[in-house]
């Protein structure tokens, strides 16, 4: 590791009220804000930079930053903010403490409800010649990776079903109050049909969430001292082309490149990787399974046997998603930093009733984009690189 300076997640919160359209943005944002913050034990004014994500189209106005300034304390203060992924805006905080010009950082992100219609507002992002007429929204685009797989994967539909249903048990445990109650698998695969393969079971309903993470340096955390911190030991983000027609949707090698880059940078064996959990990118459960193939975790011979035996769940061999994921409770936009503050909460031993005991390591992984087009892996650890080297 050399001098490098790293980066410790020292607080976290997830702020959803139970209706939306009682609170405005800006107190909802102030809220998460200062929820994270107590969580760090810190002020604002402990606080040398902030980094926001959000999406104009989803927010119904533009330039979102300007909305949130006020309310995350970004007034007066450095600010930045990136509308590709809630995840980037972690990995841009990140290397802002990295660099050694910021002690802390805090990332923002949120996902509304304020538009119409969230199918219409992707679909006008696409490219206006290829992709808008489809149409193609992220579920249309989910559907598509889907068929790809199940045409690749003998039996991959019942592995989903039965993904979904672990997931539905973990959400219950997590999040009660907003995840859709347990169903058994033959209710799942009976659902209504959506875009096929995908059923209406195996999907969350878009729902309103800000998600909020407080980072620090380790001479900031060394010199505070008692700060519960899950240690960055691994960053890694790559992309794919836009134009589906260039992809092979079954594959992710955007992924593999992503886990290839977090994994050396933590040390860890790529051909063998082992954490005590993973908190992956699961709008439906096959974007789950292939992410668990990318990131080394379960090859897809395996996925009907270790789905039929619970190898996701909470007792498992590899804990997925004890947090329900997506699939339990999906704010569209910012379900990247919440797999993020899920995985750093576990590290941290902060996860409430869903913490699984003896966490040391976890990985993280967000996706966003059509069929996972930009993918970004995290690897945590309990203690820093210097102390475990």
């Amino acid at each position: 590791m050399g001098s490098r300076t790293e980066v410790g997640v020292i607080g976290s919160a997830v702020f959803a009220p139970r209706d939306p359209g009682r609170m405005s943005l800006e107190e909802a944002l102030h809220a998460v804000t200062k929820n994270a913050l107590h969580d760090a034990g810190i002020g604002i004014d402990d606080i040398d930079g902030i980094v926001v994500a959000a999406n104009d189209q989803l927010d119904g106005r533009a330039i979102s930053i300007m909305a949130a300034s006020g309310s995350v304390g970004g007034v007066g203060r450095d600010i930045l903010s990136t509308p590709s992924g809630s995840e980037h805006a972690f990995v841009l905080a990140s290397l802002r403490v990295r660099s050694g010009m910021y002690r802390t950082q805090l990332v923002v992100s949120w996902s509304p409800l304020e538009v119409d219609s969230i199918s219409e507002t992707q679909r006008l992002s696409n490219d206006p010649y290829y992709h808008r007429a489809l149409p193609l929204d992220d579920l249309s685009s989910h559907a598509l990776q889907a068929n790809a797989l199940e045409a690749k994967v003998p039996g991959l539909r019942a592995a989903a079903v039965q993904v979904t249903a672990t997931n539905r048990r973990h959400g219950a445990l997590a999040y009660p109050e907003y995840a859709p109650a347990p169903r058994e698998a033959v209710m799942i695969a009976a659902g209504k049909m959506l875009r096929w393969p995908i059923t209406d079971a195996m999907v969350s309903q878009p729902a309103f969430a800000a998600v909020a993470l407080v980072l620090a340096s380790d001479e900031w955390i060394t010199g505070r001292g008692n700060c519960k911190t899950a240690w960055v030991h691994g960053l890694g983000w790559a992309t794919e082309t836009a134009y589906l027609g260039d992809r092979d949707l079954s594959r992710l090698p955007s992924l593999q490149a992503a886990a290839a880059q977090a994994y050396q940078e933590a040390g860890v064996d790529a051909q063998a990787p082992k954490f005590d959990l993973a908190e992956v990118a699961d709008a439906t459960p096959y974007q789950e399974l292939v992410a668990l193939e990318g990131l080394g975790l379960c090859p897809r011979a395996q996925w009907a046997d270790a789905a039929q035996r619970d190898a996701f769940g909470r007792d498992g061999p590899t804990p997925t998603n004890l947090s329900g994921g997506a699939l339990s409770f999906n704010p569209v936009f910012c379900t990247g930093l919440m797999r993020i503050a899920e995985a750093a909460n576990q590290t941290r031993g902060c996860a409430g009733a869903h913490q699984l005991p003896g966490v040391k390591t976890a990985v993280a992984h967000g996706a966003s984009g059509f069929a996972m087009q930009y993918n970004t892996v995290v690897v945590f650890g309990q203690h820093s690189r210097e102390t475990t080297q």
